[in-house]
């Protein structure tokens, strides 16, 4: 479809409007725009349609045979899937929609978009087109699509505006702002702008908001747009950049996402975009993420440590060290999980040396104000281990902004150079009806880890504070699994 001469992506505009479940696109009048454009052509042409003389037995046994092939090709398939977890399913979907061969809805529904998405993945990796994934096949999707996810920094993060959960692209839309009624997360020029909405006024309703959003603001031109039960999507062109929304309405609160990306960028984001939108979780239990689970966890895991004893002993976030084969700090070898508490795990390095342990016996270290001292994932700093910080303040239990990958178990230091306690990074697993939403980030205070280091009969080392001896204490941990 063409907005002002431009170029509208018929991929994205179809699937979006399918994650908000919408049977139809609706004109204005209110009926379906596949029969208002009907209408239109009928009355352009003002003659009967043509049709075409009755085919000739041969002709009609050929048809027939090709339809009963086309069926015997989709029911294996189909009864393949029917048997799979609708989690599954849907999980196969999600990926498939990241390495950019579907467009639909991740919703469990496989029929025949589904299987003809698997086939085209099936022959650009040059499988057997059979429609039906080999575990070594399922394998190799889940790995494309994690790849991509871990290359634009995919992860959750807790909208405190408007109480949503939203997940982005981290290393992408890397910058972060207050919005007008929610928050802004864009890129470092603007190509990509990703903002929240919430609308709770007296006689606001889906239907005006639905309105309003085509309206405003008034460079908006829209292609696409579905208005259905609790939900609406709409898309188009916003100026030079494509646009995409998706609210949701829940005991007259509204809660939206929109998406604006440059159209220099269309073939590298259209599928992000789309990612973005269907998984958007508004409320709690809502957004694909909450039918298919977390993503999987990567093979290999880069997190930080701290050294806490001359005798190689080492804290670090729990998480990262969960269903590891084999456990590393990186430059001084195997490292053995010898206790856990909560979300804390005591690592061990047996026989190492030149390690500096960190000083975490000061009292009364307290900020909000804190620097998080600690080793970014690899791919975040072309391959290297080098010890970097970040600032963050710590608001209830909540640490914003969250770090980066890579800061499971970094060192947080308070303004008078003490350790206040050690970085937690949260699964990005999103919350079920009814249950309170965890922070995408947190903070293990450093009595929490003291205590545990008391029954665990270790001692900690003493020594300076400040940053830079923290930058001394701190590791990289490396997680293999199979």
């Amino acid at each position: 479809m063409r907005i002002g001469g431009l170029t509208m992506s018929i991929a994205v505009s179809t699937a979006l409007l399918l994650a908000a479940a919408a049977p139809a696109l609706l004109a204005q009048s209110g009926e379906p725009l596949q029969l208002t454009e009907r209408k239109k052509a009928e009355q352009k042409k003002k003659v009967a349609p043509k049709t075409k003389a009755a085919p000739g037995k041969n002709t009609r046994k050929k048809a027939n045979g090709k339809k009963a092939d086309a069926k015997k090709d989709t029911k294996a398939p189909t009864a393949s899937y029917a048997g799979m977890p609708v989690a599954e399913r849907a999980a196969i979907q999600f990926d498939l929609n990241w390495t950019n061969h579907y467009t639909g809805p991740a919703d469990g529904d496989f029929g025949d978009r589904s299987i003809a998405a698997v086939k085209a993945f099936q022959k650009d990796r040059r499988f057997q087109e059979t429609g039906v994934l080999a575990e070594n096949e399922r394998e190799a999707l889940a790995t494309s699509a994690l790849n991509r996810r871990e290359r634009v920094g995919w992860r959750m993060v807790d909208d405190r505006v408007t109480g949503a959960q939203v997940w982005l692209p981290t290393k992408l839309a890397t910058h972060e702002s207050r919005g007008r009624t929610g928050t802004r997360w864009q890129s470092a020029q603007g190509q990509l702008q990703i903002e929240t909405f919430r609308v709770r006024e007296p006689g606001a309703t889906l239907a005006t908001v639905f309105e309003d959003q085509k309206k405003e603001p008034p460079n908006r031109q829209v292609a696409t747009g579905a208005l259905r039960g609790n939900s609406f999507v709409l898309t188009g062109m916003q100026g030079l950049k494509y646009f995409l929304v998706r609210a949701e309405i829940r005991d007259l609160e509204i809660r939206g996402v929109t998406v604006l990306y440059d159209q220099a960028i269309e073939e590298t984001t259209n599928y992000v975009g789309l990612a973005v939108l269907s998984a958007f979780a508004p409320f709690p239990g809502t957004g694909v993420m909450s039918l298919i689970g977390p993503p999987s966890r990567s093979k290999i895991e880069y997190g930080s440590g701290i050294v806490v004893t001359d005798d190689g002993h080492v804290m670090t976030d729990r998480r990262i060290t969960e269903g590891c084969n084999v456990l590393q700090v990186a430059g001084h070898g195997d490292a053995s999980r010898i206790a856990d508490q909560g979300n804390l795990s005591l690592l061990r390095v047996f026989g190492a040396s030149e390690l500096t342990p960190a000083a975490i016996v000061h009292e009364g270290a307290s900020a909000s104000a804190l620097t998080l001292v600690g080793i970014a994932d690899p791919q975040a700093q072309g391959g290297a281990r080098a010890v970097s910080t970040v600032s963050a303040r710590l608001n209830g239990d909540g640490l914003a902004p969250a770090p980066q990958l890579g800061f499971a178990g970094a060192a947080a230091i308070d303004s008078q150079g003490r350790i206040f306690g050690m970085v937690m990074l949260k699964a990005p697993v999103l919350a079920s009806a009814g249950t309170t939403t965890l922070p995408a980030a947190t903070i293990v205070p450093v009595n929490t880890i003291r205590r545990f280091l008391d029954m665990q009969y270790v001692t900690p080392a003493t020594g300076p504070r400040g940053v830079d001896a923290a930058k001394a204490s701190v590791v990289r941990v490396i997680c293999v699994r199979k």
